[in-house]
């Protein structure tokens, strides 16, 4: 099972530690507030008071036993910044910040963080599902009801055409693009990869393994189809 941390229990960590704890992951919660620590108790698997710039704190914390961090410091850019330069040097897989500005958002790319999240522009919940899902690359959400899935295709979909998958009277989603990278040789012999794009893929193109599909519909279908 996958273990998450959250750090910073403000409205959106809060929203974030929760989101992922329904769907049954083991989530981790610190803040320094007591209160926000308290209001967690029996949400999340473990929530703990304590300064989060602490390094010593969090090593004995084993917190590089974790899958990924969720930084959520709303007080001030310096805190966040410096958790996320320790958890990297510690050796933390992934780490998830959230920034306040694009130039808080251009350091925190410098000392390491691997995805970079401005609230306001992403749903928790929608996060929650693509961190906790490898498949999932991106989601764009159009509107309540209606979103678009950037996800690797489930190997029980490769090698069959668009025509035989029946993607929008089985799943009742439509796939708009597909990501594929090709090999080439280069001058010296060696071989790299580029990305060609499908754009309104017709019923005769197949689906190979390592395609990414782009599919539109409504997010109740398109959460069926993350299932596969």
């Amino acid at each position: 099972m996958k273990q998450f941390v959250v750090i910073g229990l403000g409205r959106f960590g809060s929203s974030i530690a929760q989101a992922l704890s329904e769907k049954g992951f083991d989530v981790l919660a610190i803040d320094e507030d007591e209160e926000r620590i308290k209001e967690m108790e029996g949400i999340v698997s473990q929530s703990i008071v304590m300064d989060a710039t602490d390094e010593k704190g969090l090593k004995e914390l084993g917190i590089t036993d974790f899958d990924t961090a969720i930084v959520s410091m709303g007080e001030t850019i310096e805190d966040s910044i410096m958790i996320t330069l320790s958890l990297k040097e510690m050796g933390l897989r992934k780490v998830i910040v959230k920034a306040k500005s694009e130039l808080h958002s251009k350091i925190l790319r410098k000392v390491g963080a691997d995805r970079i999240i401005f609230p306001e522009r992403e749903m928790a919940e929608r996060l929650a599902e693509s961190i906790a899902s490898p498949k999932i690359f991106d989601f764009i959400e159009l509107s309540k009801t209606y979103g678009i899935i950037e996800m690797v295709v489930p190997k029980r979909l490769v090698n069959k055409t668009l025509s035989e998958l029946k993607m929008r009277e089985k799943f009742r989603v439509s796939v708009i693009a597909i990501k594929r990278k090709l090999p080439f040789t280069l001058p010296d012999g060696s071989t790299d990869f580029k990305e060609e794009i499908i754009v309104g893929p017709g019923g005769d193109d197949e689906v190979i393994s390592g395609d990414v599909l782009i599919m539109l519909g409504k997010n109740e279908n398109l959460e069926k189809i993350e299932k596969l």
